[in-house]
């Protein structure tokens, strides 16, 4: 008699990969929705260390355009070391962020985490200024920020560079420290990638003219979406 060949029947195998199935339809949500929130509490902790490091540079009077020893605020590619202060002939040093800030787009942000970041600074209109693409910063002191307004007003925003994949929240900072977030389900902007906040789209108001204006905590800003202060 014969033996009766050993392995797994086509029933076994099917249940097999049954099980598998659902392993994965369980273990994959979960999996993207970790990454999801380590990329948000990443952008949110690096906006945080953007504040430090703007409060840092405005104190140490490093920049100081208009020479009255009041000191501004900068751009990434300045606070990181990359490129000279505005007006000046040398770099911060030792730089108040990491020189990986100094790695500027092509749209004037930089990529952490699955997050866009890009800084605004004032004009004397206090309407907010990008810094020179690709090189950053602006040695060259021709952008147009003010260095009045840039002893007081700065801001910053952060944003997924692939909307619900690396991120859902958009995250915003100013001088006044705290990080604001918005999920967009109040307003109709949804932004990610290219698809970007405009420099007043965080403030109260109806227009984005003005830097200088009350930011819209836990209120609905002038981009229609609700931001709420991250605790």
């Amino acid at each position: 008699m014969s033996k009766r060949e050993q392995g797994f029947t086509l029933i076994e195998l099917m249940i097999v990969v049954a099980i598998i199935a659902i392993i994965a339809s369980i273990a994959i949500p979960n999996l993207l929705s970790a990454r999801l929130n380590a990329n948000e509490s990443a952008a949110i902790a690096t906006l945080k260390n953007i504040s430090s490091g703007q409060s840092q540079c405005q104190a140490s009077s490093v920049i100081d355009v208009n020479g009255n020893g009041a000191g501004e605020y900068g751009f990434f590619g300045e606070l990181s070391g990359r490129v000279n202060v505005r007006a000046g002939t040398q770099s911060i040093t030792p730089p108040v962020l990491s020189q990986a800030f100094g790695n500027i787009d092509a749209n004037s942000c930089v990529a952490r985490s699955g997050y866009l970041f890009r800084m605004f600074l004032p004009d004397s209109a206090q309407a907010g200024l990008m810094e020179t693409p690709t090189t950053g910063g602006d040695p060259g002191n021709t952008l147009g920020v003010d260095p009045g307004q840039a002893e007081t007003l700065w801001c910053c925003y952060a944003w997924p560079q692939v909307q619900g994949n690396s991120g859902k929240r958009s995250f915003f900072i100013n001088q006044a420290g705290d990080v604001l977030a918005t999920t967009h389900n109040a307003g109709t902007n949804v932004y990610g990638g290219t698809t970007v906040p405009l420099y007043g789209a965080a403030f109260r108001g109806t227009a984005n003219n003005s830097m200088g204006a009350t930011v819209a905590a836990n209120a609905t800003a002038r981009d229609g979406n609700r931001w709420t202060v991250v605790n």
